[in-house]
Formats: structure tokens, C-alpha cells, sequence
């Protein structure tokens, strides 16, 4: 018997096809929106390299989060840029300083319809940028740091964070800051490891974003681009510590990565498209070389088909309205 020949065009004929017969779909709440927060600035500042997004006062912070929890985003990611840096990060404890209080506000403006995430590193912090303490020889001190991560970890699930998410790459860092948790009663708080963090190109933008004090990289401690095996032990490590979901970041230049951690993952997995990525579509776009919207669609896309479960994204408000629109 002679069946007909396939013809797989015929599900894309139209529009409403497409739609129909598509197989992956990014959903608001699958959506994070990386924020900013500056100390010293009474209006929000624009990043020049990352052209939308800016460095927020707390009014402009809380609206923000106001306006992703109206859109059904799944969460914000909040990132401090203190006025004051010592070699120690000391500011990164102030329980008034600028991340833990705008934990607070943002979780007094949206209580729990948005999950409030912190970035849980020294980078910030410190007067020379790097995401730890530095050893006498100037080496970063993998243990020392540990101990400032357990603390802020505790300061920022007592400011009122629901997650809380270390991105330094230290050995380690998971188990030492879920057992600071549960030792302070903050058993609920979770932990989204960043657990597969390279050292990228494309961070450029992001340093402006945090007036970033770095001199130099961190390649002793992020992971080299060319390594592909290393991920899954990372990951399994973070795992084996307690992590509650973990992260791939970058997103762009690493989705066979991402790939590699959904597969294996018995934890959500989430995946950030970071200030590179965003950097580099948003001028494109602005000459004239791509068209902006269906750039952002498909490169969010593919992060989802290439497995995220959520995805960290400057654009996430944009997203979550086209998204209402369709």
C-alpha cells in the first residue's frame, strides 16, 4: 500500500496554525525580571548600554515590581548598588543597607503574588569588585567568603526575600548558606544556585549596570567557556548541598549546557539572558539590522526549548505583554 507523501508545510500555512501546532511556549510566569537598585540616585538612572533598563530608586523599584505582579510575571530579581564599598562588603549585612531594604519594600509592595529574589554575592560590595574576599596574595579566599555568604543569606531572608540566590561560583556556597537558613529559622526561604556560571564576554553591560569596581576577570573561579562536562558536576554538587532549583547563565552562548542540566535536573532549571544578550539585540534593532520584537521572541524561545523552566530576562514586562496580547 503507497501512503501519500508527508508534508509538513501544511502545518504552517497560516497564523493560527503555527499557534496551534507549536511546540514550546513561554508563559509570564516562566518569566524573572533581573532589577536593579541604586543607593545614591533620587530619579532612576539609564544604563547607556542596556538602553530601557535602568537603575531604580526605591519608588521606581517598587512600581516595577507592582507592574510584574500585575502582568503574572513569576519574579524579580533584585540586584544592590550600594554608595559606600570596602574590601569586605560590608554593606552587603546592613540589614538598612540598599538590597535588604529594597527586599523589603518591594515584598511590602507585592507580599507573595510576586517571588522576590536576591542576588546573594560580594561583587557589589566590594571596593575591588571581585565576587569574595581577597587572600594577602590576592587570590579570592574561597572559605572567608563562605562565611559572608551564610550571613547574608540570613539578612536577606530576614529583609523578606523568598529566594535567595548565590552567584559567586565558591565551593561550597550552597550547603553553607542552607545551613545558615535552617539554623535561622528561615526554612522556607529557597535557594537558586547559580550553578553553571562562566566567565562570559558578555557581562560588558552588566558591570555598568552595577558600577562594577573590577580590575582584571574572574576566571579562577567562574567556569571556562570551553568546558561542557564540568556543568554537570557543578550542578550535582549544588544538588547534593540542598539547592532547590539551579541556573545556566549565559543563556545565548550556552544552551547546549542548559540542554545538558534539564535533562539531568531533578529541579526547576533556570537560564539567564543576560546584559550581552540584550546589549546586543537592542542595537541591532536600533539600526535597523533585525526586527526587535521577533529577535526578543525567538531568542526567549530558545531558551525555553533548549529546556528552562524559568528565565531571567530584561525584557520580561515587554514579554508578559505581548504575551497578554496574543
Amino acid at each position: 500500500m503507497t501512503f501519500p507523501v508527508q508534508r509538513p508545510r501544511r502545518l504552517r500555512t497560516n497564523p493560527a496554525m503555527r499557534r496551534m501546532v507549536a511546540e514550546y511556549r513561554v508563559h509570564p510566569a516562566e518569566l524573572i525580571l533581573p532589577a536593579f537598585i541604586r543607593e545614591d540616585i533620587s530619579q532612576p538612572n539609564p544604563i547607556s548600554s542596556m538602553p530601557g533598563v535602568v537603575q531604580h530608586t526605591s519608588d521606581s523599584l517598587k512600581k516595577a515590581a507592582a507592574q510584574a505582579a500585575e502582568l503574572g510575571l513569576g519574579g524579580i530579581m533584585l540586584f544592590g548598588i550600594p554608595a559606600q564599598r570596602d574590601a569586605t562588603g560590608t554593606a552587603s549585612l546592613d540589614p538598612n543597607g540598599v538590597l535588604n531594604k529594597a527586599i523589603r519594600d518591594v515584598r511590602s509592595e507585592v507580599g507573595d503574588t510576586l517571588v522576590v529574589m536576591s542576588d546573594l554575592c560580594l561583587d557589589e560590595f566590594t571596593d575591588h569588585g571581585h565576587c569574595g574576599v581577597l587572600a594577602d596574595d590576592g587570590t579570592v579566599d574561597n572559605d572567608a567568603t563562605l562565611d559572608i555568604y551564610a550571613q547574608m543569606g540570613v539578612a536577606q531572608a530576614e529583609a523578606g526575600a523568598h529566594v535567595v540566590a548565590p552567584s559567586g561560583m565558591m565551593d561550597g556556597q550552597v550547603g553553607v548558606i542552607r545551613a545558615a537558613l535552617d539554623a535561622a529559622g528561615a526554612q522556607d526561604v529557597s535557594v537558586l544556585a547559580y550553578a553553571a556560571k562562566y566567565a562570559s564576554a558578555f557581562y560588558g553591560p552588566f558591570r555598568e549596570a552595577v558600577d562594577s569596581q573590577l580590575a582584571g576577570d574572574r576566571r579562577t573561579y567562574q567556569m571556562d567557556s570551553a568546558n561542557r562536562r564540568e556543568a554537570i558536576l557543578e550542578v550535582e554538587l549544588d544538588l547534593a548541598e540542598g539547592a532547590d532549583m539551579v541556573m545556566v547563565k549565559p543563556a545565548m552562548s550556552y544552551l547546549d549546557i542548559l540542554a545538558d542540566v534539564a535533562d539531568m535536573s531533578p529541579v526547576p532549571v533556570a537560564a539567564y539572558q543576560i546584559s550581552g544578550e540584550y546589549a546586543m539585540i537592542e542595537a541591532a534593532a536600533a539600526n535597523g539590522w533585525i526586527n526587535r520584537r521577533a529577535a526578543i521572541e525567538e531568542s526567549v524561545t530558545s531558551i525555553k526549548r533548549a529546556g528552562a523552566n524559568l528565565i531571567l530576562t530584561y525584557w520580561a514586562t515587554e514579554l508578559a505583554t505581548w504575551l497578554k496580547e496574543k
